[in-house]
């Protein structure tokens, strides 16, 4: 069973609320679930849509086929008539479309008429929506009332009542109206976890004891901060609306100085008014993490649309020389433990860690069975209380073998934390002294540089043993990925890797992924990029060419369909 529902129509007319609310029911009666969005940078207006999957198996993607659309507006209908698959349906209301539909593809179901009848306000046409979903699906409406219930009960029983009312005169129509309806729904154990990639990365860092948010609310970003906020004071966290990413990355810097975990969070235009402070946090070698969500560039370019054109700009951007990890999770589990490990390696080696991610992962829902926090680490790396006390004297930015100087907390002690934005000597104070110049490069540098690398892990491999065809991608191409792996599998030789550790660009110590390459026949790159920026770093850091890219920069996700057939022109003779 693998079947897919979109919910069209424009902005402001509740295509999120159904979308969320079909999820949750799907990923609590045990499916495994996907979910995907796509909408334009207007608050109303314009064409959006919500895109669920619901399978009695893993799914990571987007199919193009639908099964269910529920239409909203006409623009759904001439949009995605095309795309539905041969048992598919198509819910609308024709007296708020104005235009019926005759074609036996089409069940006209008066979702406002019912909604006031029913629930006593046309505000409810939504809740008639979800329950005929259900009831062309053929599932029950016990779990859509519990989420019913949990999402108003603190408005009174009059609403939950109504809700409930709308959605079983939805639920009820459809089942008795859908002639044509033959979608069969298993029965599956359940409930699954259903989380996405903004939340899974906010999740991580409370995992990891982050304590200070600060950002600008910048699409696709913004979950990360919401989440947090949502849980700032049962969980102590300071979560500071900043007026530009300049204040929020200076925020998180000083808040970081101060003795406490800090995280801030931004797209590509305003992680290019952060770049100063990447620079600041290199000399003052103060911990930061910073959550970078691509989106379509340059300038404002498609605001809410998903590319991975960021992957150069994280890596090369601020001034100077200075080492720094970045990573890309490619599910929303990847983007949980990832954020941990960024929070980890941020403050053994006093380094700012990026976590590259882009709207697909940010927004995308995903079902999993858990997470598993006792495989978080949290580790105190700075001088605090005693430790501190004792000391004979401290120095912030002394010389060590591993480069990593003691980090204490000021105030913590009567000894005085200095540093500058200045190159500095082992004090902290301002230096222009040569030779001093040299040691604290090679300490920032080349000691942490080796050291960062080996914490690096490996690409992920997926697919046969010896693979003739291998696809590499990074990032959110996980999902769509790996499942054209299995596509293709009873048709060719094929394998994945997969990166989300990029820099430092790891070694092949652990998993010699390049012999891996060098011995298929063919090796492709698949980005949602233009220029192939991927394919370059491996070039530049391994000596490997790709023998074939993909790529794809509409500012659209990959479909399965779509990348198998791209793979298939690009095999075609092997």
């Amino acid at each position: 069973m693998d079947y897919s529902v979109k919910i069209g129509g424009e902005a402001g007319q509740g295509i999120q609320t159904i979308g969320n609310t079909l999820a949750r029911v799907f990923a609590r009666s045990g499916f495994d679930v996907f979910t995907h969005q796509d909408y334009e940078s207007r608050i109303r207006g314009g064409h959006n849509f919500f895109y669920i999957r619901l399978s009695d198996k893993p799914v990571t993607a987007v199919r193009e086929a639908v099964d269910i659309l529920v239409a909203l507006d006409r623009e759904g209908i001439a949009l995605h008539e095309r795309e539905l698959s041969a048992q598919g349906m198509i819910i609308y209301d024709s007296s708020a479309l104005k235009q019926a539909y005759e074609k036996p593809h089409f069940l006209d179901i008066p979702f406002t008429a019912l909604a006031v009848e029913h629930g006593g306000s046309r505000i409810m046409a939504n809740t008639v929506a979800t329950g005929a979903v259900l009831g062309i699906l053929g599932m029950g409406r016990d779990i859509l009332e519990g989420i019913i219930r949990d999402t108003f009960g603190k408005k009174g029983e009059e609403i939950v009542s109504a809700n409930i009312n709308a959605a079983a005169a939805g639920h009820d129509y459809a089942v008795r109206h859908c002639r044509r309806c033959a979608f069969s729904v298993p029965s599956v154990s359940g409930p699954k976890m259903l989380i996405a990639g903004n939340d899974a990365i906010g999740l991580g860092a409370v995992a990891s004891g982050c304590r200070f948010y600060s950002g600008y609310p910048m699409t696709p970003s913004t979950g990360i901060m919401l989440y947090l906020a949502g849980r700032a004071n049962d969980l102590g966290i300071v979560v500071e609306q900043a007026e530009d990413e300049i204040s929020a990355v200076n925020m998180a810097l000083g808040a970081s100085f101060a003795g406490v975990r800090a995280m801030t969070g931004t797209s590509g235009g305003g992680f290019a008014l952060m770049v100063e402070g990447l620079s600041l946090a290199a000399m003052t070698e103060t911990p930061l993490i910073v959550a970078l969500a691509q989106r379509p560039g340059p300038a404002t370019g498609l605001p809410t649309r998903t590319e991975q054109a960021d992957l150069e700009f994280a890596m090369y951007t601020a001034h100077g020389e200075f080492p720094r990890a970045v990573f890309a999770p490619g599910t929303p589990e990847q983007a949980f433990y990832l954020t941990n490990r960024a929070f980890d390696i941020a403050e053994k080696y006093q380094i700012t860690a990026i976590i590259l991610t882009d709207q697909y992962l940010a927004d995308s829902l995903w079902t999993f069975e858990s997470f598993d926090p006792a495989k978080t680490v949290y580790t105190e790396y700075r001088l605090k209380g005693d430790a501190f006390k004792s000391l004979p004297g401290y120095r912030r930015h002394a010389f060590t073998d591993s480069g990593v100087s003691p980090l204490a907390v000021p105030g913590d002690a009567e000894h005085v934390v200095v540093t500058d934005s200045d190159e500095h000597d082992e004090e902290g104070h301002i230096t222009e002294d040569a030779e001093t110049r040299v040691k604290m490069l090679r300490k920032r540098l080349f000691k942490k540089l080796p050291l960062i690398r080996q914490e690096m892990e490996p690409p992920i491999f997926y697919g046969d043993d010896n693979p003739r065809v291998v696809i590499a991608g990074w990032g959110s191409t996980y999902g769509v990925m790996k499942e054209a792996v299995d596509l293709l599998s009873g048709d060719m030789s094929i394998g994945m890797l997969h990166f989300s550790a990029i820099c430092p660009f790891p070694s092949t110590g652990k998993f010699d992924y390049l012999s891996l390459l060098k011995n298929a026949e063919i090796s492709i790159c698949v980005e949602n990029n233009a220029t192939g920026q991927f394919a370059r770093l491996m070039r530049a850091e391994t000596g490997y060419e790709f023998r074939a890219r993909i790529n794809k920069y509409d500012g659209r996700p990959f479909t399965l369909e779509g990348l198998k057939g791209e793979i298939d022109a690009v095999t075609r003779g092997l």
